[in-house]
């Protein structure tokens, strides 16, 4: 008791700021609809605020920090998300797949239309999906898939039970992540507390646990596949890797990225990059490392059998839904994200003005199909004309990538912004942070009856992110020499 009593004096102002957390988790997870905009913000901003006080009065208690991080996810556990509907879309899918059905193969619309009920509570997830989901395609590759099924299995017949299913493997991914991003950042002479900017995020506790999107486990997959490449052990990398693109495409954008970490070697550096990468990283940017770099053939038949397990790996996992429909159906769905859907973008919204002024009607068909060639050219020019050799230069490359990527897309949700958070822990970029509590000003959209976006909300959300950016990227010069 007395134990106990002395406990609670040493460390009363953590633990009230961990029960004013639970207790405004909870408030978020049950008792809040998207449409009560300013509730939305007043409970994010604070948890915002209490997050980065935790995070810094005990950065040096890692153990601390990891109970209340599966705390604040534990409150969540019963909860239907309350941000987001796509959780009834990955009820579906799995059930079908349960039922023989391929659900790359049919929308949902195309059953509702003819009266039928392939699975349990068709009508419930119809209504819960809503009629634009319907009626497309499914977009989630092969392990996102068996992550359904797994829900099918244990919980067919109750979409709670399906949440709370979907909620234990994104939590289980979560803490995969801590896991080997501790292993990483402690590879990187980084401080190991990094990893709770990630970790005890209000935005990745709300975003991934509470409305179960699975960004959580890809990011997983990535973080374990880095941590394999950084030991050396870059064929287990690539099965990784794969792993982490069959759940979410987007790292297929980072795969040039590793061109330089394969064929770039220096003699002796291999040894270097395991004993002390910080020292040869800073070596390495101020030109005094003592060997010089060449091109290494040996490296480039490494990398070309790098990608060759990646893409056989990914062939695979996908083999078991082949079919030429297959393929049409899901070419057709991803062009969907270029070239129909809007939400929360910004250069593209300035460039939709513009086609407005002159052309008088949306351009998005043909921005759509120019803004990827635009970001291939740009993956291309930081792949071969930016350094990339030490891990922590790789890192920063994909968030720089994939940063550009999202300021020119059509779409971005907010739960896209968690893999520039994870990528920024190990680099000296904090304005991914900054965008992860911006972040909630696009959920405004969903204030009114017609989920009409306020482009000046929009704005000021950019304004603030672009204006931190710019300065990290290109002004601050001590964070040039350090990245």
């Amino acid at each position: 008791m007395l134990l106990n009593l002395t406990l609670f004096k040493t460390h009363k102002k953590q633990l009230l700021v961990v029960i004013v957390s639970l207790f405004l988790y909870t408030l978020f997870a049950y008792y809040l609809q998207r449409t009560d905009y300013t509730k939305l913000i007043v409970i994010y901003s604070a948890l915002f605020f209490l997050f980065y006080k935790m995070v810094q009065t005990c950065k040096h208690n890692i153990k601390f920090l990891t109970i209340v991080a599966f705390l604040l996810r534990a409150t969540f556990i019963a909860a239907i998300p309350n941000l987001s509907q796509d959780f009834y879309r990955f009820i579906w899918d799995g059930r079908m797949i349960l039922e023989g059905f391929n659900p790359y193969l049919y929308t949902v619309e195309s059953f509702i239309s003819h009266g039928e009920s392939p699975i349990n509570q068709v009508k419930e997830l119809y209504k819960g999906m809503g009629t634009l989901n319907a009626g497309h395609y499914t977009n989630y590759p092969p392990l996102n898939q068996l992550c359904f099924v797994i829900a099918g299995i244990f919980a067919g017949k109750s979409i709670l039970g399906s949440a709370i299913v979907f909620r234990l493997i994104i939590i289980a991914a979560d803490f995969g992540t801590l896991y080997f991003g501790k292993k990483l950042l402690k590879r990187l002479n980084i401080p190991l507390h990094n990893i709770f900017w990630y970790i005890l995020n209000p935005f990745i506790i709300i975003e991934l646990t509470g409305n179960l999107h699975f960004e959580g486990v890809m990011i997983f997959f990535l973080i374990w596949g880095l941590y394999l490449l950084h030991v050396n052990k870059w064929q287990y990398a690539a099965i990784v890797l794969a792993c982490s693109i069959s759940v979410k495409l987007i790292p297929l954008i980072f795969l040039p990225l590793f061109y330089q970490w394969f064929t770039l070697t220096t003699s002796k550096d291999q040894i270097c990059f395991k004993r002390n990468e910080k020292k040869l990283h800073h070596q390495i940017q101020k030109n005094t490392f003592p060997f010089k770099s060449t091109l290494n053939f040996t490296g480039i038949l490494k990398l070309i059998i790098f990608y060759t397990i990646i893409i056989i790996s990914i062939l695979l996992l996908f083999s078991p839904f082949y079919s030429s429909q297959f393929i049409s159906n899901y070419t057709k769905t991803v062009g969907l994200w270029f070239q129909k859907f809007e939400f929360n973008a910004s250069l593209y919204y300035i460039a939709r003005e513009i086609g407005y002024t002159f052309r008088g009607w949306n351009e998005i068909a043909i921005i759509g199909k120019t803004t990827p060639i635009i970001v291939i050219i740009t993956v291309l020019m930081i792949t071969f004309f930016r350094r990339n050799k030490t891990m922590i230069q790789l890192i920063s490359a994909m968030l720089l990538t994939l940063s550009f990527y999202y300021f020119t897309a059509t779409t971005v949700h907010p739960w896209y912004v968690a893999t520039l958070l994870v990528l920024s822990i190990f680099t000296k970029y904090k304005f991914p942070m900054v965008w992860s509590f911006v972040i909630i000003l696009s959920y405004l959209a969903y204030a009114n009856s017609n989920n009409q976006e306020n482009l000046w909300i929009i704005g000021l959300e950019y304004l603030i992110v672009y204006s931190v950016c710019i300065w990290e990227v290109l002004l601050k010069k001590d964070l040039l020499k350090s990245n």
